[in-house]
């Protein structure tokens, strides 16, 4: 069913800076001021900063959320810093978060409105979750 509010959480987590690091991304259909749930998914994704944790799981949603074709996608990250570099209040400074940052925003433009905010944490526990258990089931090195 394409149309109506999707709800995307997205959270990286790295053990280390870089370290081992897995992703998660819960995406919802807002029904009735519910969330129903149309797909998560936890992922580990080899060593690397919580930065492009961050911005790794962030793309991963974009790209589900887009097969949906929403009228409005709320994009909700527990990293402040990314939530401010996709509003442009604050400058992408590291030359290996540019490719990632402009890959986020070439999505983010495909959506026919778009919010994004950041959430505590304990509003974020699916996707956050979803990271953890990635990176707690990862094969260790």
């Amino acid at each position: 069913m394409a149309g109506g509010t999707l709800v995307l959480f997205t959270d990286g987590a790295a053990r280390g800076n870089p370290g081992p690091a897995g992703i998660g991304m819960a995406l919802y259909r807002l029904e009735g001021g519910r969330h129903v749930e149309i797909s998560a998914h936890g992922e580990a994704i080899g060593s690397t900063t919580n930065n492009v944790a961050e911005y790794r799981a962030l793309l991963l949603g974009l790209e589900e959320a887009a097969r949906h074709e929403p009228d409005m996608l709320i994009v909700c990250a527990d990293s402040q810093l990314l939530v401010r570099q996709l509003q442009g209040s604050y400058r992408v400074k590291a030359k290996h978060l540019q490719p990632l940052h402009g890959a986020a925003m070439a999505l983010l433009g495909t959506f026919r409105k778009v919010r994004l905010q950041h959430v505590p944490r304990e509003e974020n526990l699916a996707a956050d979750a979803l990271a953890n258990a990635a990176l707690d089931a990862a094969p260790k090195k």
